[in-house]
């Protein structure tokens, strides 16, 4: 089949971003022709003759932000003026997208959580115009909901609230629904009463990652980690969610000068750096400011983050909510042990009762005995390697690319 994938930004760091990207591989060697519309491609090498840039779909395109800001942040009197601005540019939209279709001969949409969260409204808007005038069959990556994030997605204006109900997740006939956890397949059997397709978030098990190499091995060095000194590795953006903050008062905790906190992502998605703040103030007040080291800098000098894990004795990893946890499979892939919070509301449903070996807290808190056994860890790097190997393989077991296209050989069967 010939498909065609929609999505606001592709060759990123983002969770969507990369599972799309090995959505694409598996879907290629099932013989599908892939093409793809976004409104970014980021470190993405584009084939013109496959890829489509429509910057109207990007997140941060002028209307996009516009809306959000309208919609969610900074509401008018009246909400009309919005509602009528979504009604006409998601016409536009819609507009591409048809020609796109036509012109690519596109026989199935794949909508890339552009039709779950309403983060692009007229993008979301636009493809269920687009399903609906066309009778396309639609597969909806769905990787989470307006109504998982609080109220980062509730407007003052009832109408707001009742068009993004109406409109986010997309609810035709005609739609698969892929979502990345069991709560998400409970959520619309629950709400919908549709049947969801489970597709967890994978790794691809078969290559070599996370293993030192004469390209990487100054990575360390160049951030500021000496010979004999210990890196942990936080291989996050800076957002409130990832519980970086927790990350850094273990370090605190432990005691030790020898021991560093490396945080590879960067804060661009932070609003108005208030988070990175709190961070910075925090790190000041502990004074950690030689063992705490934001590396996105150096991070963008190597061509994945597996020469980051290289080197890196183990992983924190202590966010409050995920929808899936994508750095969690990619730290056993690299075969670090993992020191986990008990994250909300896929872990221990959907990876941590697989029977990986973590040092698990929950709700934040980091009690004496939880310190105790992550530091028996740290100081044993024959235990790392014991427990990185043991978790390899249940990783493989369960979230390798064999699963994934076992899943998508069904999905795209119509």
């Amino acid at each position: 089949m010939r498909i065609g994938i929609i999505i606001g930004r592709i060759g990123g760091v983002d969770g969507v971003a990369l599972e799309t990207e090995k959505w694409i591989d598996i879907l290629q060697k099932l013989g599908h022709d892939v093409f793809i519309m976004s409104g970014e491609f980021e470190s993405w090498t584009m084939d013109y003759e496959r890829d489509y840039l429509f910057p109207a779909l990007s997140f941060f395109s002028a209307e996009a932000e516009w809306e959000q800001r309208k919609a969610f942040f900074e509401p008018d009197k009246d909400p009309a003026p919005l509602l009528e601005h979504v009604e006409k540019w998601s016409d536009m939209i819609e507009g591409v997208l048809l020609q796109w279709v036509n012109n690519k001969k596109i026989d199935v949409i794949l909508s890339e959580n552009a039709s779950a969260l309403p983060c692009q409204l007229s993008m979301g808007i636009a493809i269920k115009k687009l399903i609906k005038n066309t009778g396309l069959p639609i597969v909806t990556h769905d990787h989470d909901f307006h109504w998982e994030r609080g109220q980062r997605y509730m407007s003052a204006h009832p109408e707001i609230n009742q068009y993004v109900d109406e409109n986010f997740p997309l609810l035709l006939p005609n739609v698969k629904h892929a979502v990345i956890n069991t709560f998400g397949v409970e959520t619309f059997k629950n709400r919908f009463d549709i049947d969801a397709t489970l597709v967890p978030n994978v790794m691809d098990f078969n290559r070599v990652y996370g293993v030192p190499t004469p390209e990487n091995q100054f990575f360390l060095k160049d951030v500021g980690v000496k010979k004999g000194e210990i890196a942990l590795l936080q291989v996050t953006r800076i957002v409130r969610r990832k519980g970086i903050e927790t990350a850094i008062d273990l370090i605190d905790k432990l005691d030790d000068k020898k021991l560093k906190l490396v945080i590879t992502g960067n804060n661009h998605d932070d609003e108005n750096k208030e988070y990175y703040n709190e961070l910075i103030d925090q790190i000041h007040e502990l004074n950690l400011s030689r063992q705490i080291i934001f590396a996105s800098h150096k991070v963008l000098d190597h061509k994945d983050l597996s020469d980051v894990y290289a080197h890196g004795r183990a992983c924190t990893y202590f966010s409050t909510y995920e929808g899936f946890g994508n750095a969690f499979v990619e730290g056993v892939l690299a075969k670090k042990p993992i020191f986990v919070n008990n994250y909300k509301p896929v872990y221990m449903q959907d990876i941590g009762n697989k029977g990986f070996e973590t040092v698990m807290i929950e709700d934040s808190h980091l009690t004496n005995e939880k310190i105790q056994q992550m530091s028996d860890i740290i100081y044993d790097p024959k235990r790392c390697k014991e427990i990185g190997e043991f978790n390899f393989e249940l990783g493989k077991k369960h979230f390798s690319y064999d699963v994934l296209e076992e899943k998508l050989n069904a999905l795209f069967t119509f």
